[in-house]
């Protein structure tokens, strides 16, 4: 076969395989318990999973990475009690991400998101220690932080899912950053399977701006925690999602 030909037909077959893959792509909500009611979160845990959430994003803030302080491994393990089969993807807003390694995977979290500005030193030595305890694991990004830091990372098979963060972390209830988006395209353009999650400020009214630049897990907050419905806006939110991913598939 000519080298010409050759070439085109592994071009075409790389096409194909990355638009089925694609299609494949599923759209997961997350709603984030920060904006709960505090002092009933095992039953706002029961509420959003009976409301048909995906799995549940749990904010842990340790007052020096973030100024806010919410709650540690303690609270984790009750709730894991409250919600045994629910998907804890855990929101590690700490200075020393390394340390809460143990305790985190003893209380029954599923996913173990740090931060690269918290451990910039030795990502994918931390991650292969998260991966090690049978925990998924994420690495976040602030807004600041430029997302061609993180690109080289994803090289590796460590990393499971990727977190912007669509406003400044540590507190509920800001408006969205939609200027983060081309974070997001620049990483699904290049990895098509990866998990890349956005978080903060996240609703029915942007849903789709984040899907149409490649998010397929969506935290959100205040918009699902205090809605009239969370069953119906969690449904919505994720057909919304679902759909543009889709559409952008048969587009590639």
């Amino acid at each position: 076969m000519p080298l010409n030909r050759l070439l085109k037909t592994v071009c075409e077959s790389v096409r194909r395989f990355s638009s089925r893959k694609m299609d494949d792509l599923q759209v997961k909500i997350g709603p984030s318990i920060l904006n709960a009611d505090l002092g009933d979160l095992g039953n706002e845990c029961v509420r959003m999973m009976d409301s048909g959430a995906d799995y549940l994003h749990l904010d842990v803030m340790d007052g020096h990475f973030v100024p806010n302080l919410t709650f540690g491994h303690p609270v984790v393990k009750c709730l894991r009690g409250k919600v045994p089969k629910a998907f804890f993807d855990l929101h590690m807003m700490v200075s020393n991400p390394h340390a809460w390694v143990g305790p985190m995977q003893d209380a029954g979290a599923d996913q173990y998101t740090f931060h690269y500005e918290a451990a910039s030193d030795d990502v994918l030595g931390l991650a292969r220690r998260i991966k090690e305890t049978g925990m998924k694991v994420g690495v976040g990004v602030k807004p600041a932080t430029d997302v061609d830091v993180i690109l080289p990372l994803l090289n590796s098979d460590l990393i499971d899912t990727v977190l912007i963060m669509t406003v400044e972390p540590g507190f509920g209830g800001q408006r969205f950053m939609e200027d983060m988006m081309p974070k997001v395209s620049a990483i699904r353009s290049r990895f098509p399977l990866i998990n890349i999650e956005v978080d903060g400020g996240v609703g029915p009214n942007n849903v789709d701006v984040c899907a149409e630049a490649g998010a397929n897990m969506i935290v959100s907050g205040t918009a699902i925690i205090k809605s009239d419905d969370p069953s119906q806006t969690i449904r919505h939110m994720r057909a919304v999602a679902q759909d543009v991913i889709n559409k952008g598939s048969l587009d590639r």
